[in-house]
């Protein structure tokens, strides 16, 4: 569906740019671009309304695919986040965990064998590491 949406999206773009252009500006319009014939067909207010409610439609048609469109992307986005989500959790509970804390690191100056902890120091001792 995406794909369709998007191919709507840019044709109704084209279309949109194009009746943009068409419309006349403040000073004079295409009936005064091609002479005095044509200024009976794109001229005064027939070509006018046209134009404005070609843009107008095309315009919402425009928003509405673009609505659509982030829509549908946020939409894939949660579901990527779910699936990643759902996936840490059976990770999680395929590893082990440690039950017993780390045992803190040893002062410099002493040498404690692994497994055992590290000797408190003595109350009068008044060295800093």
């Amino acid at each position: 569906m995406a794909v369709f949406v998007t191919i709507i999206h840019v044709f109704v773009c084209l279309v949109l740019m194009g009746v943009v252009l068409l419309q006349q500006g403040k000073g004079g319009g295409m009936g005064s671009a091609f002479g005095g014939a044509s200024a009976q067909v794109f001229g005064g207010s027939g070509a006018g309304n046209l134009l404005t409610r070609a843009t107008a439609i095309c315009a919402a048609v425009f928003m509405i695919t673009s609505v659509t469109l982030a829509h549908e992307a946020s939409s894939q986005d949660r579901a990527l986040r779910q699936r990643a989500e759902e996936q840490a959790k059976k990770k999680d509970k395929g590893t082990p965990r440690e039950s017993a804390p780390a045992a803190p690191a040893a002062s410099p100056g002493t040498a404690t064998p692994p497994g055992e902890p590290a000797p408190a120091p003595a109350p009068g001792d008044t060295k800093t590491p």
